[in-house]
């Protein structure tokens, strides 16, 4: 009674379609959770999204280091054409913490299925830069780190990775001005004592800021500790 008299006050809308939710939905209307365009790609090591990354990880590898493969996947495919690309929007500028909770954590049940995630010991989320971070009220990718993290039963690691300076927005740009643009830009903290972290970010590009703290972690770890990555979005193009 008490939800039908909020819903009521102040009525809850689906967040692709618009259509006002029922008492038994949250934050996306039966028929559009229907169609979630999941990607699947934790059901496969190697996966698009994995392939592409560590390609970007090779291009940057230094002589001789050695590289683990970095698994990677993402929660739902993301298409400026398609409505449900106002999820990642939602959370990222639409002030929606809550809708960042509930797909993270639906994201860490996929997860929580994986074999190759299994081992998976610390979550860190890429960073904010103080000042974006302060105009936005949270990190999206600390929000989506809590609910995986808190499925998965592994601890959030906020404090370890730092963005040294803020930089320009990377929509516009191409995907080697997006690793110009955040090269050398992380930093750690503290080397984390972990063997198999999981990076997260709201969306998955061309993955140049994961692989920027992709390459700070790798500085400070033992050369068999692996990096993974997880994202709410994947570009689609």
């Amino acid at each position: 009674m008490w939800k039908e008299l909020t819903d009521l006050l102040m009525p809850r809308t689906c967040l692709v379609c618009g259509a006002p939710l029922g008492a038994q939905e949250a934050h996306l209307c039966l028929s559009c959770e229907a169609h979630l365009p999941l990607t699947y790609y934790w059901e496969r090591p190697h996966n698009p999204m994995a392939d592409e990354f560590n390609a970007v990880l090779e291009r940057h590898r230094l002589p001789g280091e050695a590289l683990p493969y970095s698994y990677a996947t993402g929660l739902l495919f993301y298409h400026h054409q398609n409505p449900y690309k106002r999820i990642p929007q939602a959370l990222k500028y639409g002030r929606d913490a809550a809708a960042g909770r509930h797909f993270g954590a639906l994201l860490g049940r996929y997860l929580a299925t994986a074999p190759h995630f299994a081992d998976v010991d610390a979550v860190i989320p890429v960073p904010l830069h103080w000042l974006r971070r302060l105009r936005r009220g949270y990190n999206q990718a600390a929000v989506l780190s809590e609910a995986i993290a808190g499925v998965l039963g592994v601890p959030v690691l906020e404090d370890v990775l730092v963005r040294a300076r803020r930089t320009r927005s990377q929509t516009s740009l191409s995907a080697e001005d997006r690793l110009k643009n955040v090269s050398g830009v992380f930093s750690v903290r503290r080397a984390p004592q972990a063997r198999h972290i999981l990076l997260v970010d709201d969306t998955f590009t061309t993955g140049a800021t994961l692989a920027a703290c992709h390459q700070a972690l790798r500085r400070v770890l033992d050369a068999s500790a692996r990096i993974s990555i997880a994202t709410l979005a994947v570009v689609d193009t």
